[in-house]
């Protein structure tokens, strides 16, 4: 008995000591964000597209404040212009009327605050999904869903590859690059593993053909997110520069990428 009341004294003790901390957390003025991904998927115009602009908030902020205002234009080596329009106060800028090239070079304009922002990107082609390989004894636990999407990766050239993984369950989107530099115009496969997949969820894999630039500047943000164990949105280790570039003001870049791939999609069902 008297070893239970010493008990229950330092309990209430201990709590009593508890005192709430602030943590100062540094901060900096918001940078623009940059989230222009044009993807022509197969078997569509491609008309469609989407640039989504926001800015950096403090750590602790619940949501991201969009960029409003801004203007935005692509041209192509043929003077072609597409201008894209905001939706209401979205951040979300629109363009119906756009003509994707594979191998065309596009040229991104983003004019904000009286700073004007650019990048270059090529629109890469990409290989089909041929057929997708089910494994339940995947993972490093052995029990876990494993997937394949098998593709051929053209012969004498230079390709590069950035997976998206999307399942039925609440879990952000698994994502992986590849490049064919010691599997040049053989068979590849894009790989997926999740433990808590069950017979009849469906999985939508993207296969987007990239360029040199975009894989490597995914490859380091992947890295640094899986050396502290959380996912490509979690915060960065250090700022991973995209290729977007303040002409007005070099110091206050930007965050962000300008994307150009076709996308393949194939949506398989969990046997």
């Amino acid at each position: 008995m008297k070893r239970l009341i010493y008990i229950l004294f330092l309990s209430l003790f201990i709590i009593s000591c508890e005192d709430v901390i602030d943590v100062a957390v540094p901060s900096e003025n918001p940078r623009l964000v940059i989230d222009a991904s044009i993807n022509w998927f197969k078997g569509t115009a491609g008309n469609e597209q989407s640039i989504k602009l926001s800015l950096t908030a403090p750590y602790f902020n619940n949501s991201v404040p969009p960029a409003n205002g801004a203007q935005i234009q692509i041209t192509d080596s043929n003077n072609n212009a597409f201008n894209f329009v905001e939706e209401g106060t979205t951040g979300i800028y629109k363009n119906n009327s756009f003509i994707p090239v594979l191998n065309e070079t596009y040229n991104l304009t983003v004019v904000y605050q009286e700073e004007t922002y650019t990048a270059s990107e090529i629109l890469k082609p990409v290989a089909s999904i041929d057929y997708v390989e089910q494994n339940f004894d995947g993972g490093f636990s052995g029990n876990e869903t494993e997937l394949k999407a098998f593709y051929k990766d053209p012969e004498d050239e230079e390709n590069y590859y950035f997976f998206e993984f999307i399942s039925d369950i609440p879990v952000i989107p698994s994502l992986e690059v590849y490049k064919d530099e010691f599997t040049n115009g053989n068979e590849m496969f894009g790989f997926y593993t999740e433990e808590d997949l069950t017979t009849g969820d469906d999985v939508t894999i993207r296969n987007y053909g990239v360029s040199k630039q975009f894989y490597n500047y995914m490859f380091i943000l992947l890295q640094q997110n899986s050396e502290e164990g959380g996912g490509p949105f979690e915060t960065q280790p250090a700022t991973v520069k995209g290729n977007c570039i303040n002409q007005t003001n070099p110091k206050n870049f930007p965050l962000g990428y300008f994307r150009a791939s076709q996308v393949d999609e194939y949506i398989y069902t969990v046997q």
